[in-house]
């Protein structure tokens, strides 16, 4: 499947909002060790909003790491108003606000600010560049905290005028790039992406190079380019581990890299380019049922594939970047496996091939019959018999064609390079080099 037809389908799945009623292995605590940051509450209010179940504890866990980690007063009464509203609907007494938190804090973040913004009106006054960068750079950090992610992203921004090294330059991007994450403007992360690639070496390039291609892979992903996806977590260096966890915890670089690649690299780059990964390994060591489905899926053993993927597909559902795409890359894995499945044999029993993927015959048949109407597998349905059959080419007339359009390419190669040699022999071509030469 072509990145284009990848990013069609995932349009068509971008208003996703299952609400996930189950949930299997989801334990918040263990959950939430693995980040830091915005990305703690995010995550919590991302759940709260899918899960029923775990809607009351999600929100009340949100309001405890507003607190603990920003400066949100806005987020903590949008969330405690959502609170009570879950609770009420359960019949359980609303939670009083916080006022003596709300009220400093707002005191205290408009105090920071101004303090701030005259800072920096200073150092414009005494027109210190480093200075400058580090004013607008320090309200960026402010704003963010406040959770006006807007004015943080503006403030960040400006930093380009002001920076002097290839490591300010990096620095910035990656302050862009964790904003406009959070945001969810994954054009503008792409672009900074290529503007921190394009910067200079600096001290620590490889852990930064990290970052970037787990950036990178969250916007291929958004998109719904999943190889390309596939390919930046799948170049991630395990050196990542826990210094980006305010936006990707290696866990998640897993199962992001472990989906895409099974949904769009064929079984050639399966083996290289994933199973015999030696850093994604390490990757793959933190989620075991990810490896363990891309090994399954390698060996054939479809009915364990699909096991695991039903057993974790809650949880996928309730990850705030993979939620809209669960649905069409476990699509494209099944249709996959399908293709797999049959590829080696002139003949299939439909009755068995519906065990081995935990399907009907009837449904079987609807998903082969889109297969081979989308080309992806040439052959022919005996629904009588509920047998599906290869079709079987005509070997000689397959040499004859190759040869006929052989011959014909050569020909029209031949007579381009005839047509060549007489346009100079007629001067009428000029020879760049020759002029050059002319010249000196």
């Amino acid at each position: 499947m072509s990145n284009v037809e990848e990013e069609s389908l995932a349009k068509r799945k971008r208003t996703n909002n299952t609400i996930v009623q189950q949930v299997n292995n989801l334990d918040l605590d263990t959950y939430l060790a693995n980040y830091k940051g915005h990305a703690r509450f995010e995550r919590l209010l991302f759940i709260a909003e899918r899960c029923p179940p775990l809607q009351i504890e999600a929100y009340k866990q949100t309001l405890k790491e507003i607190q603990a980690n920003s400066s949100d007063t806005n987020k903590y009464m949008e969330t405690l108003a959502k609170l009570n509203e879950a609770l009420i609907s359960k019949g359980e007494e609303p939670v009083s606000p916080d006022n003596t938190w709300t009220e400093s804090t707002n005191k205290r973040n408009k105090l920071h600010a101004e303090k701030l913004e005259a800072e920096l009106k200073n150092y414009k006054n005494n027109l210190i560049k480093e200075s400058i960068r580090m004013g607008h750079k320090d309200l960026g950090d402010h704003y963010y905290n406040c959770g006006d992610l807007a004015t943080a992203l503006k403030c960040y921004s400006r930093t380009r005028d002001y920076c002097t090294t290839a490591k300010h330059i990096t620095n910035m991007c990656m302050s862009v790039i964790q904003v406009s994450i959070e945001m969810k403007n994954f054009n503008h992360v792409q672009s900074f992406v290529s503007k921190a690639e394009a910067a200079p070496e600096t001290q620590d390039k490889s852990l930064i190079q990290a970052k970037l291609h787990c950036s990178s892979g969250l916007a291929h992903l958004d998109s719904g380019r999943y190889k390309l996806a596939a390919k930046s977590f799948l170049d991630t260096s395990f050196e990542l581990g826990s210094s980006y966890n305010e936006i990707i915890a290696p866990n998640d670089v897993a199962v992001y890299g472990g989906l895409c690649a099974l949904a769009t690299f064929d079984r050639t780059e399966l083996k290289s380019k994933v199973i015999n990964n030696t850093e994604f390994k390490k990757f793959l060591e933190l989620e075991p049922h990810i490896r363990e489905l891309i090994n399954g899926f390698y060996s054939s053993k479809y009915t364990l594939c699909l096991e695991i993927m039903e057993k974790w597909k809650n949880d996928f559902l309730l990850d705030i970047y993979l939620h809209n795409h669960v649905e069409i890359l476990y699509q494209m894995i099944r249709m996959k496996a399908l293709v797999q499945y049959f590829t080696p044999f002139q003949s299939v029993d439909l009755n068995k091939m519906a065990q081995s993927f935990s399907t009907t015959v009837n449904r079987l048949e609807q998903e082969i019959a889109t297969l081979i109407m989308n080309n992806n597998i040439q052959a022919r349905i005996d629904s009588h018999n509920k047998i599906l059959y290869a079709k079987q080419i005509d070997q000689r007339s397959h040499v004859f064609q190759n040869s006929i359009t052989m011959g014909q390419k050569y020909e029209k190669n031949a007579r381009a390079l005839l047509l060549r040699v007489k346009l100079l022999q007629g001067e009428l071509v000029v020879n760049g080099k020759a002029e050059q030469r002319k010249e000196y």
